[in-house]
């Protein structure tokens, strides 16, 4: 029943309560006001971060809307706000992009390369009355324009066309400092939204733009700048989140009081992906970065395609899970534990089998012949009949998980305790005997004895084994490798809240580091192909390591001597 209920959640759920394709249905129809054009839609990030989780819920939106209907799609990047923009920003996100499945073909646009176009703009509205130069602060001017359906004025909304086209031009070349003016559109003073009351269209930065350098000290506002953009480009459907609801009014005031000669696009909004102990927060993610909190914004336990990458998480398992989760208008939080069950849900069917020990513990099988070692066949994946075997080899001494042994068992223990008998995954069936203590009283060696009938785990005589069955990694072969363990990031599961600090919600165990793990030898060949070759833009081979969970490894730390595996999620499946 429990996976009816998730199935329900499919494609077609999803399909039926989008609304945007509902509209985009209706511009297109006969009579609507896109009939007979493109599709045309866009991905406007700003690269001032890496993009996470939450942008990627909208360029699939944005990338899939165009892909359904036959249509195209831009990726621009909003580079108005030069502050915090690098063009390493630029390159991680066109490659996350390519690494969910998409691409733009040559439709690849900088807002900056809209600059001088944007300036003729501005002054086509000064020339027409609907612009002015104003010097009040932003300070002054919330103070000065009063309460909703309250008019108030500002005493530089009626300077004369000419003095505003002065002191513009000025302006643009450099002649006064930050803050001295901007220009405002002239609208509504008195109007219930407060984006309509003589919003900022332009102000003076004194800083280098990391494509144009020192070319430009006056930039646009991303409401004046971004509705010319998407006319310019000629897009029909300029799909963005709820936010810029109330801005809808300034967008289409923008692109109906400048002669652009293409058609005015429609923008529709949807709402935010949210997910519960996350933060999805640019500025916060920076902040974790820059100060220490995590290693970096590919760290594992950041939202972040890089990081999500790192994990192990795989782009299949992104786009089911924002598809899944459909198109909504209304905010809701979504639990990690779904992302989760979607990765999950892609591994088992994809991910390799192999055993590995993170806690090892030396089980010694007194009565096999010292010397002797032979190999099994271990299924690849149980679940694609295709995926074939691997060779495991098995000597004297093997690797156990250190809790698969009790001296003392508690109730209900069904693995290694003196007098009972479980199956070794694949191998065969052993009875354990006993075990070695240090001096301070742990365990360091348990010890067994083998059924040499039961070759394969399988008993000769048929007797049914009531003990579990355990997996192991040959003493004899075995290599070393790290393990890193990540839980969520944060203990609150709502720590974006208004009323947190998140630092403050931050999970001190989010992260444990185990040394001295044992893997199958096959590993080393692996982890130093991998070592040897291009990493960048895709996820590490991912496996799942039998009875743990599913592993990949490190992008960034494995080489060829060390290995570094990263759990990308347990077995155990919580998404309700």
């Amino acid at each position: 029943m429990a996976e009816e209920v998730k199935a329900a959640m499919s494609e077609e759920a999803a399909e039926a309560k989008n609304f945007i394709h509902n509209f985009i249905e209706e511009d297109i129809a006969k009579g609507g006001q896109f009939e007979g054009m493109q599709v045309h839609t866009r991905f406007p990030p700003e690269p001032n971060g890496y993009l996470h989780i939450g942008h990627c819920k909208a360029l699939i939106i944005d990338f899939g809307t165009a892909e359904k209907f036959g249509g195209i799609c831009n990726l621009r990047m909003d580079d108005t706000n030069p502050a915090k923009e690098d063009t390493e920003f630029v390159d991680a996100i066109q490659e996350d992009i390519h690494w969910l499945g998409f691409d733009w073909g040559d439709r690849f646009f900088y807002g900056s390369d809209y600059f001088d176009k944007t300036y003729e703009y501005a002054i086509e509205l000064i020339k027409k009355g609907l612009a002015y130069v104003c010097e009040l602060t932003p300070e002054e001017f919330r103070a000065n324009r009063g309460e909703i359906g309250v008019s108030a004025t500002s005493p530089y909304r009626d300077r004369p066309i000419e003095e505003n086209l002065d002191l513009f031009e000025r302006m643009a070349a450099g002649e006064f400092p930050e803050g001295k003016y901007t220009l405002r559109a002239k609208i509504d003073l008195a109007s219930g939204n407060f984006n309509m009351r003589d919003p900022v269209l332009y102000r003076i930065r004194h800083i280098e733009h990391h494509r144009q350098g020192t070319k430009y000290c006056l930039f646009p506002m991303y409401d004046f700048a971004h509705p010319i953009q998407d006319a310019l480009e000629g897009i029909t459907h300029s799909l963005c989140s709820l936010e810029y609801e109330e801005h809808r009014p300034l967008y289409d005031w923008v692109v109906s009081n400048v002669s652009i000669p293409y058609h005015k696009p429609r923008q529709i909004e949807f709402a935010r992906l949210g997910i519960n102990y996350t933060v999805m927060s640019k500025r916060k993610l920076r902040q974790l970065v820059e100060t220490g909190r995590v290693s970096g914004w590919d760290d594992p336990r950041m939202p972040t395609l890089c990081g999500l990458r790192r994990r192990g998480y795989t782009a299949a398992s992104i786009r089911s899970f924002c598809e899944r989760i459909g198109v909504a208008k209304a905010p809701s939080t979504i639990e990690y534990s779904f992302l989760e069950h979607c990765l999950r849900e892609d591994l088992n069917a994809t991910a390799e089998r192999t055993m590995a020990v993170l806690h090892p513990v030396k089980l010694v099988i007194t009565n096999y012949p010292e010397g002797k070692s032979e190999t099994f066949d271990v299924e690849n994946n149980p679940t694609d009949e295709n995926a074939g075997t691997h060779e495991v080899s098995f000597s004297r001494e093997l690797w156990v998980e250190a809790d698969d042994f009790m001296e003392t068992p508690i109730p209900k223990y069904k693995r290694l305790y003196p007098g009972n008998e479980v199956r070794l995954k694949g191998a065969y069936l052993v009875t354990c005997t006993g075990c070695k203590k240090d001096e301070e009283g742990n365990v360091v060696e348990v010890y067994a004895e083998y059924d040499p009938e039961s070759h394969g785990g399988n008993p000769a005589d048929g007797r049914k084994v009531k003990g579990a069955t355990i997996h192991w990694v040959d003493a004899e072969t075995a290599v070393d490798a790290e393990v890193r363990l990540y839980d969520y990031l944060f203990s609150d599961p709502a720590p974006d809240a208004a009323d947190k600090d998140f630092l403050e919600c931050l999970n001190p165990d989010s992260l444990s580091v185990l040394t001295g793990c044992k893997v199958e030898a096959r590993m080393k060949k692996i982890a130093a192909e991998y070592a040897a070759s291009e990493r960048s833009g895709r996820t590490a081979p991912s496996y799942q390591f039998m009875r743990l969970g599913y592993f990949c490894l490190d992008n960034k730390d494995t080489t060829g001597e060390k290995i570094v595996f990263n759990r990308s999620v347990s077995l155990k499946d919580s998404f309700k």
